[in-house]
């Protein structure tokens, strides 16, 4: 927040030098922004690697006040004869969204809270909100949230919010999704726990679908080895889903999403879900097309030499030997 709060403060006075040279000659002096106390006042708790909560609260008070004055000298300036045309699109849009901040900033301080509906956290992304995932490195992450099937290797995407929600509402949209592509409904879901709902259990059981995972209720005692190993096989199934979004980070820059806009962003994310199926179906195609040459030509099953070469390459290399 309190870099945030710095940031809008500079812009503000960026709108302000913009506005006052179109009434240079009108008025008689440049209304002051104090802006080198102002960032003083910030470096003094930005540099300290762990300021206080009186100290933090402070300092926001004060950006919060510069930021205010600043707002009010624009206003002023506009009703002396100033234009908002003056105005690039990109300093007017930061304009709205520093207006909004300012605003933002001062319910959670006046309430003493620490998150409000929609809140800003990005000047050049209004968009971006906050999603709290409770994890131990990153307990708080930023981006684009959505909900994704996979489907014999292929994956699709169902949903795609900047907002947080509640992915087990999606479930039966998915699967109907699933019935108009196949014309029949999945004989079982491989789902994560988030989606085992009571409801979805229900709406699933009428349709005769399977779902994965233990049932609602107490832990049963005795257990079959045909529950274990259908239990164990359904979380193998499942991990395809799981390592489809590490695949997506790990070779097809899924996790470094460079696009500013919401819509640009959300562009990138599809076109790389789109290359991993593009790249799943080529190496369906590549295997086909080895199969087939396999089949019309002189090969045979007992030149082909599988060779564990893990000391080199830590590959595993398919020789085909013609005779």
């Amino acid at each position: 927040d309190l870099n945030l709060l710095n940031q809008g403060r500079k812009q503000t006075e960026k709108i302000i030098d913009i506005l006052y040279e179109t009434l240079k000659g009108k008025l008689v002096q440049k209304p002051r922004t104090y802006r080198l106390l102002a960032r003083k006042s910030y470096l003094e708790v930005a540099k300290k690697r762990k300021p206080t909560v009186k100290q933090r609260r402070k300092a926001l008070k004060r950006q919060r006040q510069y930021l205010k004055r600043n707002l009010d000298h624009i206003e002023q300036l506009l009703a002396e004869g100033a234009s908002l045309q003056s105005l690039k699109k990109r300093d007017y849009k930061l304009l709205l969204v520093v207006t909004e901040v300012a605003r933002q900033q001062l319910w959670m301080y006046q309430n003493n809270k620490q998150s409000i509906e929609d809140r800003i956290v990005s000047l050049t992304q209004p968009h971006i909100r906050p999603i709290v995932r409770g994890k131990a490195g990153k307990p708080v992450e930023f981006g684009a949230k959505f909900s994704a099937s996979c489907i014999d290797g292929y994956i699709f995407l169902d949903r795609i919010s900047w907002d947080n929600f509640n992915e087990s509402g999606d479930l039966k949209a998915q699967i109907e999704a699933y019935y108009d592509y196949t014309g029949y409904y999945p004989e079982s879901v491989h789902v994560d726990k988030i989606y085992r709902t009571r409801e979805n259990r229900a709406w699933c059981k009428e349709r005769g679908i399977r779902i994965s995972g233990s049932p609602l209720g107490r832990p049963a005692k005795n257990v079959s080895k045909e529950q274990k190993k259908q239990a164990t096989d359904d979380e193998r199934i499942r991990n395809c889903i799981e390592g489809k979004f590490g695949q997506g980070k790990r070779r097809f820059s899924l996790g470094k999403v460079m696009a500013k806009l919401p819509h640009t962003s959300f562009s990138a994310i599809a076109i790389t879900f789109l290359v991993m199926n593009l790249s799943n179906l080529l190496r369906q195609v590549f295997w086909a097309f080895l199969c087939l040459k396999w089949k019309n030509s002189t090969f045979s099953r007992s030149m082909i030499r599988i060779s564990y070469n893990l000391k080199i390459n830590q590959q595993l290399k398919l020789m085909l030997v013609a005779k």
